[in-house]
């Protein structure tokens, strides 16, 4: 039975991807809406359904490994088309499914204005699919043709409005950015290949393999693999590509850039986890990556204007956020910040889409203002997403946030620098957020005279309020210890019970100190509240005042409006380099030695043609005296010996 699940689990996005596809010109967006909502539809209630057995299974066997038929066997590598439903692999399929299915629902209204929206959701539809196979892969090899079946997704969503320069451009620097983390990526799986022998994870999980406290090959493999996440997890050097992915429409954001895609690479360093904590080295790397870009891409979002823009810095610092409670070995509040990201980050997304297609296609928020009136659904869900991600007590984003910023420093591998790192970053967080809340939805309106903003349809405000529901409940899956020790009843962290002992335990993690825990958490917690009550203040009351500082910082600000330059820099030092290096070898290697070469032998023959073709002539006396000399050569060889 768990065979059939999976089976319709994973090709009813695909049917629906087809059926879209072969009707690709057409213009029905209800209809084909309707066929991909439908279709992902039925993936999540076969997720529900696994998720369901897998309940009333005991914790110790709590998974399916279900084999279809053998691919590969090529000498030592056996490679079966297996999937793997287990703890780990099923939250991230409901999430898939669960909020990909609202988003499909949501686009239908704001796609309804395209011209090819069945091309659209044939997109959609098969980005889903790859997303699935990459998460239930019971293998690498599997694992990695879901991981590049999604990057050629976001290239065809993020360049859907190819006609447009600026958008295609856009999906061409995330399908290259994309591919430069793959190489390592690839490179990751052949090392643990030769380790281990297998590209099973539970051969690879369970090979013995020895702590590698220095920069042996594990380390170095999985550093190859954190390579191969950066890129698609949009973390330092490698995410440059995200910021311009808003090219694409807006439920792509929320669905490829917010909730599922740039999960990958933290999906795939929590299934690897009891290797990754082999590696101390490893895991240093990771943290101090995770820590930085959240804090970079967090100061680039608070001088942002366009909407979605600030949205996509937020997804960088928050995926930041992740990797920085992976490489402290805190794995499940990774995984439950996954989750909660996924809620409050589709539901700002998506309601960001509403207001642009509100604003008719308006997306600059200096050209916005006193929203609320006109869009009073859209507006208290984007509240309840704001709060959220701000980490308003008992919110969603104040549980998983708050449990990262504590595991920085309870953690053995942790540190307070760390902490200090993420405490700012929280703190900007709220602040560049409040901002966004501020001259979008509050304050005076600043819409032009020609744009009449209006309430989306319910196809669209139905999925916010879902999204917003989760954002304020969801974070009580996963309540830490030092709260839920406070809360009547005793609530236990319903995720560490329910992971088991797929997370491997963090080497030398004492006692929690639950009043240093409270200090910490009411630190944050004002530091936030400090945050947002500022940005209000000086985006409503207090602009000249704002003024004045950003004319005495004036470079400073000019730094971080302009992103630190990196894409600059990359287009100075790497891009344009490699450009003139490839000119250059063109035409001192292609043209000026393989192709004179070409030229040197082809024109050899043509003069040996020339000549043979002169004895050709059809001159009978000069044949007869060929034959004459022919003949006189092969007497005198034989008179002569």
């Amino acid at each position: 039975m768990e065979k059939i699940w999976i089976a319709i689990l994973l090709l009813s996005p695909l049917l629906g991807a087809m059926i879209n596809g072969f009707r690709f010109r057409s213009q029905n967006y209800r209809l084909a809406g309707s066929i991909a909502t439908i279709c992902v539809g039925i993936s999540f209630f076969a997720s529900v359904a696994l998720f369901s057995k897998l309940l009333g299974m005991p914790v110790e066997s709590r998974f399916f490994n279900v084999s279809f038929f053998d691919w590969i066997q090529v000498g030592s590598l056996s490679v079966p088309m297996a999937f793997l439903v287990d703890p780990i692999s099923i939250v991230m399929m409901l999430i898939i499914t669960g909020v990909g299915s609202l988003i499909h629902l949501f686009s239908i209204g704001y796609m309804s204005h395209d011209e090819r929206p069945a091309k659209y959701f044939s997109y959609l539809n098969f980005f889903i699919f790859n997303m699935l196979l990459l998460v239930m892969g019971e293998n690498l090899l599997i694992m990695f043709i879901g991981w590049e079946g999604v990057g050629l997704c976001s290239y065809l969503l993020i360049g859907f409005w190819f006609t447009d320069k600026e958008k295609a451009a856009a999906g061409m620097k995330a399908f290259i950015t994309n591919r430069i983390g793959d190489a390592g990526l690839l490179l990751g799986i052949f090392l643990l290949f030769l380790m281990v022998g297998s590209l099973s994870f539970s051969d690879i999980n369970s090979a013995g393999l020895s702590e590698d406290t220095g920069w042996g090959m594990l380390t170095l493999a999985l550093l190859a693999l954190f390579v191969g996440a950066t890129g698609k997890s949009a973390q330092i050097p490698l995410y440059v590509w995200l910021p311009d992915a808003m090219a694409g429409p807006t439920p792509v954001s929320a669905l490829i850039h917010a909730a599922t895609m740039v999960t990958a690479g933290i999906y795939m360093i929590v299934r690897l986890n009891p290797i990754f904590i082999l590696s101390p080295n490893a895991m240093f790397v990771i943290a101090l990556v995770g820590a930085l870009t959240a804090f970079f891409a967090a100061s680039m979002g608070i001088l942002q204007w366009d909407i979605k823009k600030i949205l996509a810095y937020s997804t960088v610092s928050q995926l930041g956020y992740m990797f920085l409670a992976l490489g402290v070995g805190a794995f499940t509040a990774g995984i439950f910040h996954v989750m909660t990201h996924a809620f409050f980050k589709a539901l700002m997304f998506l309601g960001s889409g509403s207001v642009i297609h509100a604003m008719h296609e308006e997306q600059d928020i200096r050209k916005m203002g006193g929203l609320k009136k006109y869009m009073p659904i859209t507006h208290w869900t984007f509240v309840m997403g704001w709060l959220a991600i701000i980490g308003t007590p008992f919110l969603s984003g104040f549980f998983s946030k708050d449990e990262i910023l504590w595991m920085s420093v309870h953690s053995p591998r942790g540190s307070w620098l760390l902490w200090l790192i993420g405490f700012i970053t929280a703190g900007m967080t709220a602040f560049y957020m409040t901002r966004l809340m501020t001259l979008t939805f509050w304050g005076k309106s600043r819409v032009p005279k020609d744009v009449h903003p209006h309430e989306s349809p319910i196809s669209m405000t139905l999925p916010l309020i879902v999204l917003a529901v989760l954002s304020v409940f969801g974070g009580w899956l996963g309540v830490p210890h030092g709260v839920s020790s406070l809360l009547p009843g005793h609530i236990p962290h319903l995720l560490e019970v329910w992971f088991g002992d797929l997370i491997a335990p963090i080497p030398g993690l004492g006692k929690a100190n639950y009043a240093l825990e409270y200090s910490l958490m009411a630190m944050s917690v004002l530091l936030a509240a400090g945050s947002a009550f500022a940005a209000y203040k000086l985006y409503t009351e207090k602009e000249s005042l704002l003024a004045a500082w950003v004319q005495k910082a004036k470079g400073l600000h000019n730094l971080v409006a302009n992103k630190y330059f990196v894409d600059e820099f990359y287009h100075a030092r790497i891009i344009r380099p490699c450009v003139e290096m490839s000119k250059a070898l063109w035409e001192f290697v292609d043209v000026g030695f393989i192709d004179k070469i070409t030229y040197i032998v082809s024109n050899a023959f043509q003069d040996l043609a020339k000549a043979v073709r002169m004895t050709q002539n059809g001159n009978l006396q000069r044949y007869a005296l060929y034959i004459l000399a022919g003949l006189f050569v092969s007497l005198s060889f034989v008179v002569w010996g």
